[in-house]
């Protein structure tokens, strides 16, 4: 019965040493992956199509007057808004959960029911990793909402002929700070039912892995978009036309050939 009692204490001390690195690695070696395949394949992923989309959106935005922008102001202000929230979100999980946890351990009721190790210094470790993932996404979505606010403003200048891979940066970059927010919550998802045991949070791990490779994956083609004239190339041709009204065909002709028409 002793070396009964002791093997089965010590499987049970060591699966968080089994399970929890392997449900990072999962965790892991998926967003490596996925990484791989949004730099060198982006067209088969969700994030390459809509980055796709954005490109287009930013390229037919500056083509308007900085009056008439203020529909694009208002879906970045939205952007903006969310980001925002989920970064207040982030930051006040990071104080709340690691109370719970503190108290939690304390009760010797819940301590009894989890399988797994409870020392001090898994819980110590728990606590640590929940904390850093909540705090790196309230960093990402706090740099989400600069490059937003960044795009605002570039979109806003009045009278500034402004390049349209100025704008796009910003977009896309706010993009990506959000995207690593968002991943960095299912992270802390994961970590955070570490606390009921290694096994909760291996399978919870295997089972964000496969949403994950559903959702990320992309089957439809993108959509084509011929690149239009930016701000300051339009400008400049209603400038050469007014020196010049003979040229308005030409210029015509120039617009449709980019057009593709």
């Amino acid at each position: 019965m002793g070396a009964q009692g002791m093997g089965l204490t010590w499987k049970e001390e060591h699966l968080d040493f089994v399970l929890v690195p392997s449900g990072l690695l999962i965790m892991l070696g998926y967003h490596l992956f996925h990484l791989h395949r949004c730099i060198n394949i982006p067209e088969t992923t969700v994030i390459g199509y809509e980055n796709h989309n954005r490109r287009a959106w930013v390229a037919r935005i500056l083509q308007l007057e900085a009056k008439e922008r203020s529909q694009a102001i208002t879906v970045i202000g939205s952007n903006l808004s969310a980001a925002t929230s989920l970064a207040s979100i982030s930051l006040a999980l990071s104080s709340l959960i690691g109370a719970w946890i503190g108290s939690a351990y304390h009760n010797n009721y819940i301590t009894s029911r989890i399988y797994g190790n409870t020392s001090a210094t898994i819980l110590y470790l728990k606590y640590i990793a929940l904390l850093s993932c909540f705090i790196v996404a309230f960093a990402c979505f706090v740099q989400t909402a600069r490059c937003f606010v960044h795009a605002n403003f570039l979109i806003s200048t009045p009278s500034c002929e402004m390049p349209v891979r100025n704008v796009e940066s910003a977009v896309i970059s706010g993009t990506n700070f959000w995207i690593a927010g968002l991943r960095s919550l299912y992270f802390a998802t994961n970590l955070l039912l570490w606390i009921f045991g290694p096994i909760p949070m291996f399978v919870c791990s295997v089972i964000t892995v496969l949403l994950l490779h559903y959702l990320d994956k992309n089957t439809t083609p993108l959509p084509p978009y011929n690149a239009p004239l930016s701000y300051e190339d339009s400008k400049k041709i209603h400038r050469e036309m007014k020196a010049s009204p003979g040229t308005t065909e030409h210029h015509e002709e120039s617009q449709d050939h980019r057009d593709g028409t």
